[in-house]
Formats: C-alpha cells, sequence, structure tokens
C-alpha cells in the first residue's frame, strides 16, 4: 500500500470512489480529508483510501471544469433574458441605453476553505458580480460577521466552508449532529441581530449535509442541504449571481434559482426573497 500523506489527492474505496478528497492530515492510522469539489469534511481509516494518480486526478478537474462552464453558460442564459427586461424599463423610462448603468447586489462572502473561497472570488469576477471574501474559519464567523457587515454594509451576505454529518449519527434533527452547522447557525443569528429584514439583507448559509431547517429558522434566506446530501463548491455562487441581478421590484423564483445549481433542490433550498439588482441613471464618462 501506498505511503499517503497530507495534499494527496484520494477516494475512499467502501464509497465506491465517488468523491474525490485531498489529504489534510494523517494521525494515528486515521485520514482527514477535504472534498476538491463538494464542502465536505470526512475522516477515514488509512487501509480504505486509494491515491490517484496524475493523470485520473487530470481527468477530473476536466470534467469539473466542464461542468462548471455548463453552469455558468446558463447562467449567462439567464441574465441575457433578464438583459431584455432590464432593456425594456430603459426604453420605457424614455432615455437612450447609453445614460444608464448597473448596480448588482454587492457581497460579503465568509468561507472556511481559503482554497474555495479564492474559485469562488474568481467566478464571481468572472460574472461581474462584486464581492469581498475573507477566509474565516467556520468557528470564528459568528464572532466576526457583525464587524464585517458593519464595515462592508453587503445587500447579500454568504457563510460557507465545510460540514458533514457525524459519523454514526441518526438524529438528523440535532444540530450536535453536525461538525459546523452550529456556527453557521450562529452567524446567520449575529447577522440578523444586525439587520432582521430577508429582503434588505439576503443571508446564504451552510455547506455539505448541513442542517437545513435550523439554518433557515436562524434567518437565512437560502440554506443547504435539505436532503443532507453534498453540495458544490460553487452553488453558492450561482445562487447568489441570481439574487445580484434579479431586479429590487420583482420576486425571486426559488424553482429557477435552485436550477442553477449545480446540486438542485436535495442541495440547496429557500424562501421567497427580492432581488437586490438597481438600474443606475446618468451613466458618467468618467
Amino acid at each position: 500500500m501506498a505511503i499517503i500523506k497530507p495534499g494527496d489527492i484520494v477516494v475512499r474505496k467502501s464509497y465506491g470512489g465517488d468523491i474525490y478528497f485531498k489529504v489534510l492530515e494523517v494521525k494515528n492510522g486515521t485520514c482527514t480529508l477535504k472534498g476538491m469539489d463538494v464542502r465536505l469534511l470526512a475522516d477515514s481509516p488509512l487501509d480504505d483510501l486509494e491515491v490517484k494518480g496524475a493523470e485520473e486526478i487530470f481527468m477530473h478537474r476536466h470534467e469539473t471544469i466542464k461542468l462548471n462552464l455548463s453552469c455558468l453558460r446558463r447562467i449567462r442564459s439567464f441574465r441575457s433574458l433578464n438583459r431584455v427586461k432590464y432593456e425594456d424599463l430603459r426604453y420605457r423610462a424614455g432615455k437612450d441605453t447609453v445614460d444608464f448603468f448597473d448596480v448588482p447586489g454587492r457581497v460579503l462572502h465568509l468561507d472556511g476553505d481559503e482554497e474555495y473561497l479564492n474559485k469562488c472570488l474568481e467566478n464571481y469576477m468572472q460574472l461581474n458580480v462584486p464581492v469581498e471574501g475573507f477566509h474565516i474559519p467556520e468557528s470564528e464567523q459568528p464572532k466576526v460577521v457583525q464587524k464585517l457587515i458593519r464595515e462592508y454594509r453587503p445587500d447579500i451576505l454568504v457563510l460557507t466552508g465545510h460540514d458533514a454529518v457525524v459519523k454514526g449519527i441518526k438524529d438528523f434533527t440535532d444540530l450536535n449532529s453536525y461538525r459546523h452547522s452550529k456556527y453557521f447557525v450562529e452567524a446567520v443569528k449575529k447577522a440578523r441581530e444586525l439587520n432582521n429584514d430577508l429582503d434588505d439583507l439576503i443571508i446564504f448559509a451552510g455547506a455539505c449535509q448541513s442542517h437545513y431547517e435550523e439554518i433557515l429558522r436562524a434567518g437565512a434566506n437560502f440554506a443547504s442541504a435539505p436532503q443532507r446530501v453534498l453540495i458544490h463548491a460553487f452553488d453558492p455562487v450561482f445562487i447568489v449571481e441570481k439574487i445580484a441581478y434579479t431586479p429590487i421590484n420583482e420576486t425571486i423564483s426559488i424553482k429557477d434559482i435552485i436550477q442553477q445549481t449545480i446540486t438542485g433542490d436535495d442541495g440547496v433550498g429557500g424562501v421567497q426573497t427580492r432581488g437586490k439588482y438597481r438600474l443606475g441613471y446618468p451613466k458618467s464618462p468618467y
């Protein structure tokens, strides 16, 4: 058996090699693993792991990129349809379209995983969503969220990282059955102490297998995971883009916004929410 060390890419044989993980730590015959594409933390005995070679890792990443690009194309298609509505608003305003400018919702994203945060920031940039992002461990998010909200005054708050149902647990209603859900719940409550209006400050919170119902009860607009499944690293970004570019006078279609994600409605859900997009006028020549 190959010697497994931190940084190796592995799969779990007992799960049929369904998820690619990066090894974070090896201790006493057990590895701590982080999903490469899903927001999952897991523990595994060494003898259940298979190290993947460079060619297999390349092919896996290639398929992941294809999936991500497919979602980005779908989002741009949605935005093109919305653009027709925006142009109609401009036309009815009686002004030349060049006089108007876009004001999408502003995002504050706290992520427990620095690597995933950087990938999300790249996607926000591609989608022209204004964002401030910070690598904050899940346990620290409740401690800093109010300070960052006061400083950056976001329209949309995203609280993500890693999570999982504790192995062997069968009571999915108990918050203590989850690795990090209690921190997401606490952070949402702290945010709502500052702003309790669900249409003024829109919140997405959660990760893989998170306690969906408790996060929503705490005050989130959108959360994971209704069926306690794994969610893709970029699902929060795709939901946020829809919120940021839906006009403020429109209620977001929950079904449409969930269909834009990679995971779908098993992994993400929420409540009726208004968009955060505004038209600005006039457009400055500078």
